[in-house]
């Protein structure tokens, strides 16, 4: 429709005016929830650092990083994995990470025959070693396969660590060290997000101050 002579522009419809400012809303919301947590990611810095460095250590010394979430957290894990054995900020040697949700013939027959319970605590039992880490990442903190994986790492002798979202949880609880954060599911996988890159980052300089100096 045209709009009424010496009109320039057309007026927008009150309810136009409405669902704007309702999804400006909404999106301050989303940041200022994002805000919130990062004084405790900061505060989780500390730990992520000694994290990059024992990962550092142990990888460089043969050790594995096995990895595993569900949903937009295993894409997470993914993403983790992905830097380690490409690179994250410059070049050094690949680092070997396995996120085991990406061997999609694995879980699914695991889940098949032993129920999605099992998916990742039975490769846990397959593949992990004295010395190797289990990194396990959970908005909720309360994904039984995650637990079972957990539970499935100490037969194997390898370190538990989570990064979950507000605590106490039963994953952190399960694990040998959790970092947890405050938010709703989607502040918290961003935040995770965040963790990762610090993580790598702490690997990357414990990498190559062992490069230059020798291991610690």
């Amino acid at each position: 429709m045209s709009p009424p002579p010496g009109t320039l522009f057309p007026t927008r419809p009150p309810e136009a005016l409405t669902v704007a400012g309702e999804i400006s809303g909404a999106l301050g919301a989303h940041v200022d929830r994002l805000a919130a947590a990062l004084p405790v990611l900061r505060a989780a810095a500390p730990t992520l650092g000694g994290w990059g460095t024992d990962l550092a250590a142990r990888l460089l010394t043969g050790s594995r990083l096995l990895a595993a979430g569900n949903g937009g957290s295993a894409a997470e894990a993914q993403h983790l994995t992905a830097e380690l054995v490409g690179r994250f900020d410059g070049e050094r040697c690949p680092l070997a990470a396995i996120a085991l949700h990406a061997d999609t013939s694995s879980m699914t027959a695991i889940a098949n025959d032993y129920g999605f319970t099992e998916v990742f605590a039975r490769q846990v039992r397959a593949h992990a070693r004295p010395g190797d880490v289990l990194l396990l990442l959970s908005t909720s903190g309360r994904s039984d396969n995650l637990i079972a994986a957990a539970v499935a790492a100490v037969g194997a002798g390898a370190a538990r660590w989570a990064i979950t979202g507000p605590g106490p949880n039963p994953l952190a609880a399960a694990c040998d060290r959790a970092v947890c954060l405050p938010g709703d599911t989607a502040t918290v996988q961003e935040c995770h997000l965040a963790a990762v890159h610090m993580l790598c980052r702490a690997v990357d300089t414990a990498v190559a101050a062992a490069a230059t100096h020798g291991p610690a």
